[in-house]
This record gives structure tokens, C-alpha cells and sequence, in this order.
């Protein structure tokens, strides 16, 4: 039996946690009270009978209070033994200390929406950039295979396993395909079995096997992402989904019903009918409408995360094949996401790893700028893709900020964020539960401009 399964298995059978850490039972959002979901690989821990003190830096802890300059961060083994201003935190004789004085810390960035794509050097390379968690919703366990088994460190790792689709799927081999009910919960209970801490519903289920998949994750106790096309995302937000996956899955919600109708029929008589389609849907969408209200509304009052993932839809003037449709319906994307937030609607960070105006490796900082372009403030930013990532993930009893009890997952960037969120890229430490990836001594990361 391969390791990963009798772990997985083991946590469901016995409720044990994962040999990495263990959490105490926390609520991860509106109504959400458990011990906690954990990550299918085993991540090495720091050495328990050694503390490291951290002095100097600038600290942001990830809970949107003002920074703490000159900060005191104590870490021993994995955890967070105390965190705060110099005066308030006193070090531990005879405990290393590190240097980190020019420098702002942070939690580890926790990716929601992350891709792998066969890029198997990706989650090394994301973790070196700071990203100490990510969710890949979307593709088979077995994916991740070849980094988990190469002793290379990689990020914590929630995965869903692949798709939950109806025919005919649009990537049919990232799909596992379901036709009614039956089939929809054999699917969810067989990939909890496998270990996925969440579950992917997508476009081409239709909206009573979205019911179906949701309440199968609930019974189970994983939550459910979605991505919508066909489906309308206040139907989907009834139904009990938990996230909603793309800026993108909103545009047939907020459009008149016969304009939806247009588009929800091409794409179900052409999967790449969405390519021009939902650009098509968003340059008409009217921001002032009451369908936009309406939407908002119901994810607030069910407290429904959206991860806005708009890196991969991002047009801009001078793209090859970009029209004032596409530059306008991106626009409304952007400015859809900075209501949603303006209004309350719980925002999480997603990168798809990679889009078009990204280099490689720094997906996540972009979609990082793309949020605050679209009306989000830095520091909004900062804890929607720390401590509001992880109450998504249903973790934010160990991880999402820095604080006493909370493992050791740090990033280290230089220059101030709240200023300018481009020097998140300005990487120069990353600790992962309580081990250096990258190192004090280590050559600086490539930061980009």
C-alpha cells in the first residue's frame, strides 16, 4: 500500500494527524467548527530542542493590525513561541539568533488555487518564492507523485484530486467523470479516502449533482470549490458550495437571463465556446445592477469564499488578439472583485500558478497586484492570501498568521508591502515548519521588477 494512502487512511479511520503537526479544534469560517484539515505530505519539522530567536525585522502578522517594527519572532522546533515588539518578547538565553534587521516578515503565503500541470520543479520553485502551502483543485493525486518522492522540499500540499466533470469534459485527463447521484458520492468518498482535503465540482455538473457532490464533501467533512460555467453562481451558492473558483464563474449571475441562456448553451454544445464567450458575458455585464447585489449578498450571508484567480484572464492593451471587448470585460473582472471585497465578501489568494503577464515562479505575487488593482488595499491583500486562505482551507489553527502556537511557516521579503505589494517578489528567507529553505546565509532570491 503506498504510504500517502494508509496516511490518509489512517486520519480518517483513526482521527490521528499528520506526523507533521497536529491541530486543536478552531473554526475555519461562518459556521465551519472542526479540528482542522491537514496536507497529504509529511513536511520535516524543525529540531524541538532548539530555539531560534529572529530579531529586528519589520513584522506583519498576517491578522491586518498595524506592522511592529522592530520585531522579535521566537521560534522553537516548528512552532511560534512568541512574536511581537522587541520590548514585549524576551528571547530565551542561549537561543541562536538570527539577524533580520531591513527586512518585513510575514506568514507564509498560502496558495488556493495552484496547478502543477506537469511541472513537476513548480512547487520547489513556489516554495522557494514563499509560498509555504497551496491547493491544487483540480488534478489527480498521483500528479504530484514525482516532487513529493524527490526529497526536494515543496510547500504543504492540499489536493482535491481530479475534477469532479459530466461529458463530454473539457480536460478530460484532469476529470473524473459522473452522470447522477450514485456516481457523484462514490466519486467524493473515493478521493477523502485518497486524502483530498477538498473537493472540485466543475462547469459541466449540473446544479443537482453540484447538491449531490456538496453534501457528500460535508458528510465527509471537506469543503467544496467550484467552477462554474453552465451552472448560475447563486444557484451553486444555495447549494452549499464553499468557494467559488475564477472571477469568471460569477459572469451568467450577473448578466440578463436570456444573455446567459445564449452563452450557457454555446458552451454546452462547445467547451471552447468559453475562450471569447466569457469575455464576451463580462464586457456586458452592469456593475450597477441589481444582479450584482443579489450575488453579493447571498455570499455573505453564506459565507461563500471567492478565489478570484484573474491572473489567467488578464488582457491588456498591446496582447496579441485583444479587442476593447477584451480589455473592457477583464476591467469588470477586476472591478467585480474590489466590490466583492468592499462589500464583505471573504476573498482568498489564487494564482493558477502561471497566466500570461507572469513570469515563472512568481505567479502568485502577480495575482497579488491584480487584487490590489482591483481595489483591494495591501495589507487586504496580505491576509486574504494568509489568514483568510487559511480559514478556506480549514487550518487557521496552525497556519495563516504569526503567532504563539501557530507552526513556522515565514517569509522574509525586503521592502515594505503596505507601500508598494510589488516587493513581495523581493524574497530573501522562506522557513517552513521551522526548517530554512531559504537560508540567512543563502544568496539572495531573484527578485523581479
Amino acid at each position: 500500500m503506498q504510504t500517502w494512502y494508509f496516511a490518509a487512511w489512517a486520519i480518517l479511520a483513526f482521527g490521528t494527524m499528520s506526523a507533521a503537526c497536529t491541530d486543536t479544534e478552531s473554526t475555519d469560517g461562518p459556521g465551519q467548527t472542526s479540528a482542522g484539515l491537514h496536507e497529504i505530505n509529511d513536511v520535516p519539522a524543525g529540531d524541538p530542542s532548539k530555539t531560534l530567536v529572529i530579531t529586528g525585522a519589520t513584522l506583519i502578522d498576517g491578522r491586518g493590525g498595524q506592522p511592529v517594527a522592530d520585531a522579535v519572532v521566537v521560534v522553537r522546533g516548528n512552532r511560534i513561541v512568541a512574536a511581537g515588539a522587541k520590548q514585549a518578547v524576551q528571547a530565551p538565553a542561549g537561543a541562536e539568533t538570527v539577524d533580520a534587521h531591513g527586512l518585513t516578515v510575514l506568514p507564509g503565503w498560502v496558495d488556493a488555487f495552484f496547478t502543477i500541470d506537469g511541472d513537476n520543479d513548480l512547487p520547489a520553485l513556489f516554495l522557494r518564492h514563499g509560498i509555504t502551502t497551496v491547493k491544487d483543485p483540480g488534478q489527480w493525486i498521483e500528479a504530484y507523485d514525482v516532487p513529493r518522492n524527490s526529497g526536494v522540499p515543496i510547500p504543504r500540499l492540499f489536493l482535491t484530486g481530479p475534477v469532479l466533470d459530466s461529458p463530454p469534459p473539457a480536460y478530460p485527463t484532469d476529470s473524473y467523470l459522473v452522470r447522477d447521484d450514485d456516481e457523484a458520492k462514490l466519486g467524493v468518498n473515493r478521493f477523502v479516502d485518497q486524502g483530498a482535503s477538498a473537493i472540485k465540482a466543475y462547469y459541466r455538473l449540473p446544479l443537482g449533482l453540484v447538491r449531490t457532490v456538496t453534501q457528500a464533501a460535508h458528510a465527509r467533512g471537506v469543503p467544496v470549490t467550484a467552477h462554474l460555467e453552465i451552472v448560475d453562481a447563486r444557484d451553486a451558492i444555495r447549494a452549499g458550495v464553499d468557494g467559488i473558483d475564477f472571477a469568471t464563474s460569477f459572469g451568467t449571475s450577473l448578466v440578463p437571463t436570456r444573455e446567459a441562456e445564449k452563452y450557457r448553451q454555446a458552451v454546452i454544445a462547445d467547451n471552447g465556446a468559453r475562450a471569447e464567450g466569457r469575455y464576451q458575458v463580462w464586457s456586458s455585464v452592469d456593475l450597477q445592477s441589481p444582479r450584482v447585489n443579489e450575488v453579493l449578498d447571498l455570499a455573505i450571508a453564506h459565507g461563500t469564499t471567492i478565489v478570484a484567480a484573474l491572473e489567467p484572464f488578464e488582457r491588456r492593451q498591446g496582447d496579441p488578439n485583444t479587442t476593447e471587448m477584451h480589455l473592457r470585460g477583464f476591467q469588470n473582472m477586476l472591478k467585480f472583485v474590489g466590490l466583492a471585497h468592499e462589500r464583505g465578501v471573504r476573498i482568498a489568494v489564487g494564482s493558477h500558478a502561471k497566466g500570461p503577464h507572469s513570469e515563472r515562479g512568481w505567479g502568485y505575487q502577480h495575482e497579488l497586484e491584480l487584487l490590489v488593482e482591483s481595489g483591494l488595499r495591501p495589507m487586504d491583500a496580505i491576509v486574504a492570501g494568509t489568514k483568510r486562505n487559511a480559514e478556506f482551507f480549514r487550518t487557521s489553527g496552525r497556519l495563516g498568521t504569526i503567532e504563539r502556537d501557530k507552526l513556522a511557516d515565514l517569509v522574509f521579503i525586503e521592502g515594505d508591502p503596505l507601500a508598494d505589494i510589488r516587493v513581495t517578489r523581493n524574497v530573501r528567507r522562506v522557513m517552513l515548519n521551522g526548517r530554512w529553505i531559504v537560508e540567512p546565509t543563502a544568496p539572495q532570491a531573484n527578485a523581479q521588477p
